[in-house]
């Protein structure tokens, strides 16, 4: 998860600040707003919300329609671990991520799965997909970038990420469902998200393509009093100063996809913090750090989770990066939410292309 410059040219910061705080606004009062610590994170998502002004002239909708959660196949956890522990050594040179790829595409082959190579300049990113049963329903994408930076193994950034997309896929690799699943490791996500730019700049890999779930640190977590940060910008007053929750962020356009990732009645599952991001993240640099950003400026919908890297974990881009410091409970609950969000898109039968926010009068 690199910390960069935009690239895109940013609306002036005061009209950012006006029409983010008008849609926080919007979202805080049209529903339940759950404290992470309590429950999964609702902020206001809810399934159809109307408001309207006394004189009744004025109706704000969100058209997001909640999918009926579907829960997957159980995960293992000795899989999961064992994956982190086979890719928890430096990811950087050429010669890392080449035996990264190679065990990525060993283990999806095992799994079932006819992985491809989509080379671009610099860098390779490893394909795969299954496909569904309504070839007009369109296709899911899993995604996790494998690269590091130099110096640390990247047990949480990003073998995480990528330990849980191939469980996911072992899991739903040979389930019927009426949307394809396609699953991606990106390359160069560390030097500027390289990978996921050459995969969106494809416009074959955009074909049907309903959504992506970017997965991007998914394994720390921290309980004490004061561990937990926030980037400045965020529409939101801060839910807890605890490292105890997974945080999904997606663009306002694309609701359901958000609403993918409610989980009732799994207490035993981390809470869930929901957060739309209006305006594509314009103003706000810390939410397009990772591989989501590309499909959001493709007009693609895309939610970006995570355990919200250096604003919790003092393991980010270090040595100390490790198998040692993931926490394995926190962990595979984040797989398993990342599991049934993924199983339930893969059911919708909602066009999620284009189930967006949308203001009339």
């Amino acid at each position: 998860m690199p910390i960069k410059k935009s690239i895109w040219v940013a609306l002036p910061i005061i009209i950012v600040a006006v029409v983010m705080i008008q849609l926080h606004n919007q979202f805080s009062n049209t529903g339940d707003r759950t404290h992470p610590t309590q429950g999964t994170g609702d902020w206001g998502l809810g399934t159809s919300v109307n408001q309207k002004t006394a004189n009744n002239k004025t109706e704000n909708k969100v058209v997001a329609q909640t999918p009926q959660t579907v829960v997957a196949p159980p995960l293992s956890a000795k899989r999961l671990l064992a994956h982190i522990k086979a890719l928890a050594r430096e990811r950087y040179t050429e010669a890392d991520r080449t035996r990264t790829r190679n065990y990525i595409t060993q283990v999806l082959k095992a799994s079932g799965w006819s992985p491809t190579l989509q080379s671009f300049q610099g860098g390779v990113n490893v394909v795969a997909q299954r496909s569904g049963r309504n070839p007009e329903a369109g296709t899911i994408l899993l995604a996790a970038h494998y690269d590091t930076v130099k110096g640390s193994p990247g047990a949480d950034d990003n073998a995480s990420g990528v330990a849980t997309v191939l469980e996911v896929a072992r899991v739903l690799g040979k389930r019927q469902t009426p949307r394809t699943l396609q699953v991606a490791f990106f390359d160069l996500e560390e030097k500027g998200l390289i990978g996921s730019l050459a995969f969106t700049n494809n416009a074959a890999n955009l074909t049907d393509l309903q959504g992506a779930i970017v997965l991007d640190m998914v394994g720390f977590a921290c309980h004490t009093p004061g561990c937990q940060r926030y980037p400045q910008g965020l529409p939101i007053t801060p839910p807890s100063d605890k490292g105890d929750f997974l945080a999904v962020l997606g663009d306002a356009e694309h609701l359901p996809l958000l609403n993918s990732f409610r989980q009732s009645n799994q207490p035993e599952l981390p809470p869930v913090l929901m957060l739309p991001i209006p305006l594509k993240g314009l103003g706000m640099l810390d939410v397009l750090r990772s591989d989501h950003a590309p499909f959001w400026y493709r007009g693609i919908g895309a939610v970006f989770v995570t355990d919200t890297a250096n604003f919790r974990s003092p393991h980010y881009h270090r040595s100390s990066d490790t198998l040692e410091t993931i926490d394995r409970k926190f962990f595979l609950g984040s797989a398993t939410i990342v599991a049934n969000a993924t199983a339930t898109l893969l059911e919708s039968r909602e066009n999620l292309a284009t189930a967006r926010l949308s203001r009339s009068y």
